[in-house]
């Protein structure tokens, strides 16, 4: 918001007194913070770093060794440049020890030619200051109305990140605190130069403030979260340091989207928030008094068949769309519960990760499952495609259990499935563990220690690659193998160019001692992979 050295010159204050840089020309975009008169020579330990010092240079040293030492301390306290009248102490020309130290340091000196009122050149420049800090203010506050009025609106995500490159004319990110893309807006730049190898550069940033610029990588960071519970970082990328109000869109944008998810938490019914809960605790360590709650909502958790489905959309979202996925569980949450009592079966319904719904089916152990499955597949694919997103979905069934310490090997049973059969998409109503396959098996062997050794002797030094340097070599791999050793596709699934893709590879074959070549090599590791994914 301070005007440059440059700017000041073309006062007609100072261009009346002519004006000429004798040195230091390449500081002319310094910033002017304030401008001091002084015809002192130890002036330099009263500033605080972006004065423009005005003197007559009567009370400066005649040495070299004096002069060059005054630009010295000048230049150390960040002086902004240093303006000099001829008239009365050098009425030609600024002693060549003062240009010499000046070019040295960049600092702008300025000689005027002719006499100056110094306290003219002060009220035109702080006028100058305080006429910028306004319309700076005033950007300021447009900003505020603006993202106030997002807020208000309830705008996705999307929307407000469009609004961020508007106004700032720069590329930005939402990611998640483990540096997964959510969300962004290119600003009209090459989305996959933007988004190569982001969590590796991601990783590579660190900032101590909520809000900070880091100059290194070019990244304004400023972190999203409200309540206490942190859950993303806001990146605007600027190779110049960002101005204030670049800062302050950062800072709005970030306050929406929290203010976003709060809000879509909020709308969560309150049914679906205690079902969430009873879910949450039957994934952890359940209390006494669980089935005697679960009972009161009308599901019944003894003596009956409990069966833990997970039900997932079935399209693919892009990075762009990533955060809407929390509005479509919860539309599908919904869906969910309706196709349960459409199909008559007591059940919780839910939302507890960010992946899918989960239900916990409580079946009269003389009734038949498989008709109620069926019955059951069907309303929740009719209801799904009954919401505004009417996205496909992939509908997971677990194991039957009877004991409630055994429901989350059910529902963690049934995300798994979901997960694969997500990846290997059919055109069955619902999928169970033998429908997975390979998948399946290595659900089933998951807790053998030999499989678990296998494992880690596949990837191990993979692993350990990625622990030490910050790479990604793992992900990569996975690409690679999920798309069936199509390297173009794996390398667009990994937002990689081809060339860099294929380098990464011919790393990890050096890692490995293997060639990705050989299909039974491909077929080992993809199995490690499938076993390190359940693990995690």
């Amino acid at each position: 918001m301070y005007p440059t050295v440059a700017e000041a010159l073309v006062l007609p204050v100072l261009r009346r007194a002519r004006p000429r840089v004798v040195a230091g020309a390449a500081g002319m975009g310094r910033r002017v913070r304030w401008v001091h008169a002084a015809e002192v020579a130890d002036i330099a330990h009263l500033l605080r770093g972006g004065e423009l010092v005005l003197t007559t240079g009567i009370a400066l040293p005649d040495d070299e060794a004096g002069l060059t030492r005054y630009v010295d301390d000048l230049a150390s306290v960040g002086a902004a440049g240093l303006v000099v009248e001829l008239v009365r102490r050098w009425p030609d020309d600024l002693p060549g020890a003062l240009a010499a130290a000046a070019e040295r340091h960049g600092l702008p000196l300025v000689a005027l030619a002719r006499e100056t009122r110094f306290v003219a050149v002060t009220e035109a420049v702080v006028s100058l200051i305080v006429d910028a800090q306004l319309v700076e203010l005033r950007a300021a506050e447009q900003v505020h109305e603006t993202f106030t009025a997002l807020t208000v609106a309830g705008a996705e995500p999307a929307e407000v990140l469009r609004e961020v490159a508007r106004t700032s004319g720069l590329p930005v990110v939402l990611e998640t605190l483990g540096h997964e893309v959510l969300a962004y807006d290119a600003a009209g730049q090459d989305p996959t130069a933007l988004l190569a190898d982001w969590g590796q550069r991601s990783r590579a940033v660190s900032v101590a403030e909520r809000t900070a610029y880091h100059e290194e990588s070019g990244w304004l960071v400023t972190v999203v979260g409200a309540r206490g519970a942190d859950w993303g970082r806001l990146v605007l990328l600027t190779p110049e340091p960002p101005a204030h109000r670049q800062v302050v869109v950062a800072e709005r944008a970030a306050s929406a989207l929290a203010v976003h998810r709060l809000v879509a938490r909020d709308r969560e019914s309150l049914e679906r928030q205690t079902h969430r809960t009873l879910l949450t605790q039957l994934l952890g360590q359940p209390p006494p008094d669980l089935p005697a709650r679960a009972a009161a909502l009308g599901v019944p958790l003894e003596r009956r068949q409990l069966v833990g489905v997970a039900v997932r959309p079935g399209s693919a979202v892009s990075p762009a769309q990533a955060l809407a996925t929390q509005e479509v569980l919860r539309d599908l949450a919904e869906a969910t519960a309706l196709a349960t009592r459409r199909a008559t079966v007591p059940a919780l319904v839910g939302v507890v990760d960010d992946t899918s719904v989960r239900a916990l089916l409580s079946v009269p152990p003389q009734t038949g499952l498989e008709g109620v499955l069926r019955r059951l597949a069907r309303e929740i694919h009719r209801t799904a495609a009954g919401t505004q997103h009417a996205l496909p979905v992939v509908v997971a069934v677990g194991t039957t259990v009877t004991a409630v310490p055994e429901v989350r090997r059910s529902l963690g049973e049934a995300a798994h499935i979901a997960g694969a059969a997500l990846r290997s998409p059919g055109t069955r109503l619902y999928h169970r563990l033998d429908d997975v396959r390979l998948r399946g098996l290595m659900h089933l062997l998951r807790e053998d220690e030999r499989v678990r050794a296998f494992a880690d002797r596949e990837l191990g030094p993979l692993v350990a690659r990625d622990a030490d340097h910050g790479s990604r070599l793992v992900e990569l791999l996975r690409c690679y193998c999920e798309h069936g050793g199509n390297k173009s596709a794996a390398a667009a699934a990994a937002h990689l160019s081809r060339t860099a893709y294929y380098q990464q590879l011919a790393r990890i074959e050096q890692v490995l001692g293997v060639s990705l070549e050989d299909p039974e090599s491909v077929l080992s590791l993809y199995v490690a992979l499938l076993v390190r994914e359940l693990d995690a």
